[in-house]
């Protein structure tokens, strides 16, 4: 134990390095890998190097990931995103925070439609960050909410990260679908509670109300609302009724923004050409990281670090709440270094025996793995949406993390009421389906 407690942390201590050192992130996951299976496997990291990068990146699902920021890129260069705001903004006049919370409001829908955390981030913020920029609020708590609200992607169904826990806990898919609602629905009021919050104690840093407006005029402004209303509810009705995968849902969501921008009279073939750069950089951007983590979880599923965590853990015949602050540590600490998937695929079977023993629903400890997750999406070194905001901001990833502690700690005080109150995740798939026997 001792042994690998020591390679995991130099292997961190390498990716720290590289990455101080100005190194692509991708190209330090990949570093990182090949260095622990050239030295402390029996491997061959050239092989797995391009059978991680190939299976990372050759997906149907992922297709869906261009697409959706496509989509955001189209928002973004016509004049669709400040319709939107126009259209909110006397609804959320008198909010403490007021437009701040459009991120939040933008990450829950968009992330009922994507399942994606990367693509949900990376969306919401090309259309939010420069508008709310532009209106004089506050950019480090706009960063912050978003780095973190970006990760309901993976909480509000359908989500990949459920389905990947389903399978491997042999559980409903269907149950811990409608289990994610109430949780992430609390997740965003904790959000949107942070922000009322810190608006109250710091009014010199957000913009000045604007003049009261009747209710006549409210409904006027929120025409400006329709066309991006319209498209959102379009997406969402043809996912729901089973229409369309995410994916094509995606395709609809390109060609509806277009649809709108043309109509509109926004869309020109200079923004039209410029979306589709933008997103080709971000998209690659992704994927290129996608393929360097895939490389390293090769390496962590080799060198067998996760599952020796978690043995660890078994082995101290904890009590029931102290096996689940226990499981907490691990998850945290794979979480500086492993995807989500690969966290529940690698330590899946040595802790769901664990959880079943100690009493624990399988579809509440679901959520509660998949928030965090979430948690490790925002978890430096290697927090995913960390790297996506990096990218799309030109800041540092660790000043990115320091804006997102506030919601960091949402996101843990949401674990908290969880676990005291499991009804939050079991009562909607016991009240849909009937309790489970």
């Amino acid at each position: 134990m001792l042994e690998t407690l020591l390679m995991g942390a130099l292997l961190l201590g390498i990716m720290l390095l590289l990455l101080a050192g100005g190194v692509w992130i991708a190209m330090t996951l990949a570093i990182v890998g090949w260095v622990g299976q050239a030295f402390f496997t029996n491997t061959l990291p050239g092989k797995n190097l391009f059978s991680a990068f190939w299976e990372s990146n050759a997906s149907w699902e992922l297709a869906a990931l261009p697409l959706f920021i496509w989509m955001g890129e189209i928002l973004f260069r016509t004049k669709l995103s400040e319709e939107m705001f126009e259209g909110l903004r006397p609804w959320l006049n008198r909010v403490p925070g007021r437009l701040m919370h459009t991120t939040i409001l933008g990450c829950g829908v968009f992330g009922s439609v994507s399942g994606s955390s990367a693509a949900t981030c990376a969306t919401i913020a090309k259309v939010a960050l420069p508008e709310l920029k532009r209106r004089g609020y506050d950019e480090k708590l706009a960063i912050g909410s978003l780095a973190t609200a970006g990760t309901l992607g993976i909480l509000i169904p359908p989500s990949i990260t459920m389905v990947v826990y389903a399978v491997a806990a042999d559980a409903s898919i269907i149950r811990i679908f409608l289990a994610g609602f109430l949780p992430s629905f609390l997740l965003m009021l904790l959000f949107s509670g942070y922000i009322a919050w810190w608006s109250l104690r710091n009014p010199d840093k957000v913009p000045p109300a604007d003049p009261p407006t009747t209710f006549m005029q409210k409904i006027r402004l929120s025409g400006n609302l329709i066309p991006c209303a319209l498209l959102i509810v379009f997406i969402v009705w043809v996912l729901v009724a089973g229409w369309a995968t995410a994916t094509e849902c995606a395709a609809f969501g390109v060609l509806g923004s277009l649809a709108i921008a043309a109509y509109g009279r926004s869309l020109t073939w200079k923004n039209f050409k410029d979306g589709i750069m933008g997103a080709t950089r971000t998209s690659c951007m992704i994927m290129f990281i996608l393929a360097g983590a895939a490389f390293l979880t090769k390496t962590m599923a080799f060198t067998g670090i996760p599952r020796e965590l978690a043995e660890w853990v078994d082995s101290m015949h904890l009590s029931p709440y102290a096996l689940i602050g226990a499981l907490v540590v691990v998850y945290l600490v794979l979480g500086t270094a492993l995807d989500g998937i690969s966290m529940i695929v690698l330590t899946s079977a040595v802790v769901l025996p664990m959880i079943q023993k100690a009493g624990f629903d399988l579809i509440w400890f679901g959520i509660f793995i998949v928030l965090l997750v979430e948690i490790a999406e925002v978890t430096p070194p290697v927090g995913f949406n960390l790297f996506v905001l990096q990218n799309m901001t030109g800041k540092d990833s660790n000043v990115i993390a320091k804006a997102a502690i506030p919601f960091f700690f949402c996101l843990v005080l949401c674990i908290v009421l969880i676990t005291l109150f499991p009804s939050i995740v079991t009562i909607l798939p016991d009240m849909m389906m009937g309790k489970e026997r």
